[in-house]
């Protein structure tokens, strides 16, 4: 009786030990899986951040403008150039 009992702790401890080296395998897996989801989201946020620099650098009226006149040969309206229409064609 003492044998079966020994035999039945053994496999008991057997399947402990293996469910802990299981659940120690899964956390490092996680762990990992973790750290590399942090250094994602850091790339995010600096690839972010310079998005947000090239937008307000893109953005700004004093570029628009510049590139307008340079590339589009656009040039400011001033009152001697404008034209008004009126109703009637005359």
């Amino acid at each position: 009786m003492s044998g079966k009992i020994s035999l039945v702790l053994v496999a008991i401890l057997v399947g402990c030990a293996l469910s802990v080296v299981n659940a120690q395998y899964q956390a490092r897996h996680l762990f990992i899986e973790l750290e590399r989801s942090k250094l994602r989201a850091r790339q995010l946020d600096i690839e972010w951040a310079q998005l947000q620099l090239d937008q307000s650098t893109l953005g700004k009226h004093a570029r628009i403008e510049e590139i307008a006149h340079r590339e589009l040969g656009m040039t400011q309206l001033t009152a001697n150039r404008t034209q008004y229409l009126t109703e009637g064609g005359e």
